[in-house]
C-alpha cells in the first residue's frame, strides 16, 4: 500500500496517473516498444508531445500569442537563461527576493547581468513576501523577476504584480495550482516534480514578442527563439518526463481542472494552517497573507523532538515532512496530488504526538 508522500520535490504523482503509466510501460499503443525506447521524432512519440502541449494550454487558458517549450536542465538552468536572453538590452534587471529560490535566481543573473534587488524580506528570515506595491523598479531593468511561491519557506505571492517592466516568474512549485492570469506576465518557467510531473522537465510559457528579444550572440542551446522554432526538440527532450506530464494534465482535465484543485488545496493548506494556528504545540512564523498554499512549514515547541516526530510519523505512514536544513522544523507539502484525506490523516496524527509530548 502506498503512503502518503508530503515530499517537497521530486514530489507525489496521482496514482490513477501512475497506474495507467505502468500499464503502458512495457509497449505504448502497439508500438512493440515502450515510449522510453521510442525516438522523439517519430509519428508516435511527436503526438505524444503534440496532445501534452494543447493539452497544457488548453489548461491554462494560454494565449495564442504565447509559446509554450518543454525543455531540459531544471528550474535552475533557468537562473541563466533568463538573463542571458533578456539582460542584453540594458545588461541590469530586477529581482525581488523572497526566499531561497529568488536567491539562488539572483546569485546565477549577477554572473552575467547587473542584478538590482529592488525587494527583500531577508532581513526578517524570509517570513514574508516584500509588497509589490512597494517595489521601486528601475528605469533601466530590462525585465523583472520574482517567484510566486518559495518551497522552502513557505512564502507565496496570492496577486500577480501589477508592473510596467516584463514580468518572468519562477513558478515552479505553483503552477496548475489555481487558474493564472498568463496574460500578465512575459515569462514563466516551472520544474515539473511538483505539480507536472517526475523530474527532467521544465516548461516555459513565453510570449512571442518578448522572446523575439532574445539576445542572438549566445549559444543555441541557450535561446528560447531556437527551441520555439525546433518545437522543444533543438535536441532530444526528455521525453519519458514529457510523456508523463500529458498523463498529468489529462488527469487535471478529467478531475475538474484548475478551478477544481483551487478549491481543493484551498481546502487542505486552510484545515492545516488551522490546526497549528490552534495549537500551542505547532507554529508557522510565515505572515497569514504570505502563506503558501503548496507548503506548510511548521515548528515544534521544543526542537529536540523533531526527531521523534520524523520516526513517528513514517511508523504512521507520512512520509517526507523533515524540513529543508536551511529551516528546519516540519514541512508539509500538499501538491494536487495529495488529497484531503493525506492531510487529515498529518492533523490527526499532529493531535496524538502533541498529546503525548506536548
Amino acid at each position: 500500500m502506498r503512503k502518503w508522500n508530503f515530499c517537497a520535490g521530486p514530489a507525489v504523482i496521482s496514482e490513477d496517473v501512475l497506474q495507467e503509466v505502468k500499464s503502458e510501460l512495457l509497449e505504448f499503443n502497439n508500438a512493440g516498444a515502450s515510449i522510453m525506447e521510442i525516438s522523439h521524432r517519430s509519428k508516435i512519440y511527436s503526438s505524444v508531445a503534440e496532445e501534452a502541449k494543447n493539452d497544457f494550454i488548453e489548461i491554462l487558458n494560454i494565449p495564442d500569442n504565447y509559446d509554450v517549450l518543454f525543455l531540459q536542465g531544471g528550474a535552475t538552468h533557468q537562473f541563466s537563461m533568463v538573463p542571458y536572453n533578456f539582460g542584453n538590452t540594458s545588461k541590469e534587471a530586477d529581482y525581488i527576493l523572497s526566499g531561497t529560490w529568488s536567491k539562488k535566481a539572483i546569485a546565477e543573473a549577477s554572473k552575467i547581468i547587473k542584478v538590482n534587488t529592488i525587494a527583500s524580506s531577508e532581513g526578517k528570515n524570509f517570513t514574508y513576501a516584500p509588497d509589490s506595491n512597494d517595489w521601486n523598479i528601475s528605469q533601466n531593468a530590462s525585465y523583472v523577476h520574482y517567484c510566486p511561491n518559495e518551497t522552502i519557506q513557505g512564502v507565496a505571492y496570492h496577486q500577480i504584480p501589477n508592473i510596467n517592466k516584463p514580468l518572468i516568474a519562477d513558478a515552479s512549485s505553483v503552477i496548475l495550482s489555481e487558474p493564472l492570469d498568463v496574460n500578465k506576465f512575459s515569462l514563466i518557467y516551472a520544474g515539473a516534480q511538483k505539480n507536472i510531473g517526475p523530474a527532467g522537465l521544465t516548461i516555459v510559457i513565453i510570449d512571442r514578442d518578448f522572446m523575439e528579444y532574445g539576445n542572438q550572440d549566445i549559444p543555441n542551446i541557450l535561446k528560447y527563439s531556437e527551441h520555439s522554432s525546433s518545437d522543444s526538440m533543438l535536441n532530444t527532450p526528455p521525453t519519458f518526463a514529457w510523456y508523463m506530464a500529458g498523463k498529468v494534465f489529462k488527469w487535471i482535465k478529467k478531475s475538474g481542472g484548475l478551478g477544481h484543485f483551487k478549491a481543493q488545496n484551498h481546502k487542505k493548506a486552510s484545515k492545516l494552517y488551522e490546526f497549528i494556528d490552534n495549537s500551542s504545540f505547532y507554529s508557522n512564523n510565515v505572515d497569514i497573507d504570505n502563506r503558501s498554499i503548496m507548503n506548510v512549514p511548521f515548528l515544534l515547541a521544543d526542537d529536540n523532538l523533531d526527531k521523534i516526530f520524523l520516526t513517528e510519523a513514517e511508523d504512521n505512514e507520512l512520509l517526507n515532512l523533515k524540513g529543508h536544513r536551511s529551516v528546519g522544523g516540519m514541512r508539509a507539502s500538499i501538491y494536487n496530488a495529495m488529497p484531503l484525506e493525506g492531510v487529515n490523516q498529518l492533523i490527526d496524527f499532529m493531535k496524538v504526538f502533541e498529546a503525548k509530548y506536548g
